[in-house]
Formats: structure tokens, sequence, C-alpha cells
């Protein structure tokens, strides 16, 4: 049992990293495998939408770090996403991985077929993958972040967990508190950690 947490900032030491961890450590604490990945430095371009993957099943894009991280999303079992707030959404690479993670999931096992016929629809690479999402803001728009994940997720076919608040937490630059001060976020993460390590073994079963 694995779960990898992928951070968007291109901070060192960034907050949305910070509350990942506090998830992992959580999930460590039941036994599962963790594995953080910060996509600071990485190179991943955008999706072009040329339909490559569609029939080649792998991302026809000039190589960069996507496959490394893609791969490694393909063979956890839980998949936590931890983002900085840009402007009420996602960090452009951020979002550049999960355009291509997504749009290639969906073809590794299906083809395009034409209008009129029956779509005999196989699931996505990620279908019955656990996910959460993380996001964090020093004043507002952590909901935005969040909400555009969730539709990631779901729209992905992912088993999406929740805790008994929305997964966001309060932090940053500029006048606000460092992420270890958000005692209601820490305890935020940490109960949607205990809930993904539930579903995780009880879909081992």
């Amino acid at each position: 049992m694995k779960v990898i947490g992928i951070v968007g900032s291109p901070r060192e030491h960034s907050n949305s990293a910070y509350f990942v961890e506090v998830a992992l450590k959580k999930l460590q604490e039941h036994g599962i495998e963790t594995e953080l990945i910060s996509l600071r430095g990485k190179r991943i371009h955008p999706c072009t939408g040329c339909y490559g993957c569609v029939t080649a099943k792998e991302c026809t894009l000039e190589k960069d770090d996507f496959d490394e991280v893609f791969n490694k999303m393909l063979k956890a079992d839980g998949i936590i996403v931890g983002s900085p707030v840009y402007n009420s959404s996602t960090p452009a690479d951020l979002k550049a991985l999960l355009d291509r993670a997504g749009f290639l999931s969906r073809w590794i096992n299906n083809e395009m077929k034409d209008k009129a016929e029956s779509y005999d629809w196989k699931g996505t690479a990620f279908s019955g993958k656990v996910a959460a999402p993380i996001t964090v803001a020093r004043r507002a728009g952590q909901n935005f972040a969040f909400a555009e994940l969730l539709l990631w997720f779901t729209v992905n076919d992912f088993i999406v967990i929740g805790s008994h608040y929305w997964n966001v937490g309060v932090a940053g630059k500029g006048g606000a508190v460092d992420a270890d001060k958000d005692l209601e976020g820490i305890g935020i993460m940490e109960h949607m950690a205990d809930n993904m390590a539930h579903v995780i073994k009880q879909l081992k079963k």
C-alpha cells in the first residue's frame, strides 16, 4: 500500500508541502508507505491537445519530467495533491501535470470510437484509486482551487476522501501565519489521512 503526495508549489519548504507532509506522516502511522513528490524544479510542458496519446498510449510531447511523475501516480494506491492558491487557482506546472495525466489516463485502456458506435468504456488508469486535494492560501481562494482539484479527481474516476472540514490550510507570506500555526488545518489533514488509510485497507481486503 502506497500513497504519494504531489506538491505543486514552486517554493522550497512551502506551506503546501507542510500540510501534505502532515497527512503523509499520519498515513505512515497506519503502516502505509508514502512518498513526497515536489514539482519544484521539474520541467512539465502543458498539454497541447494533440490527441497523440489516444493511439500511442503514452504522451507524445517532447520528453520532460512528466513520465517520471505519471508513472508514480499509476503505481500508487492513493494520491494527495497539495496546491498553493494562485489567483484562486492552481499553479501552472501543477495544472500542466494534471491536464496531461488526466487525458492520457483516459486512453490507456480505451479507444476513441465513432459517435455512432456504443461506447465500451473500460475506465481510466486511475479508476479505483483514492485521492484527496489540499489547498493553501494566506487569506482566501482555497475553495476555488479545492473545487478545481475535486473536479479533476472525479472526472478521472478516483474515490475522493474527505475530512471533517474541507482540506484547506491558512498560511503564507506577507503577514500571514506559518502553516504550523494552523492547528485546525493540521487536524483536518490528519483526519483526512485516517479516512484515506481506512478506505485503502478496505479496498485491499
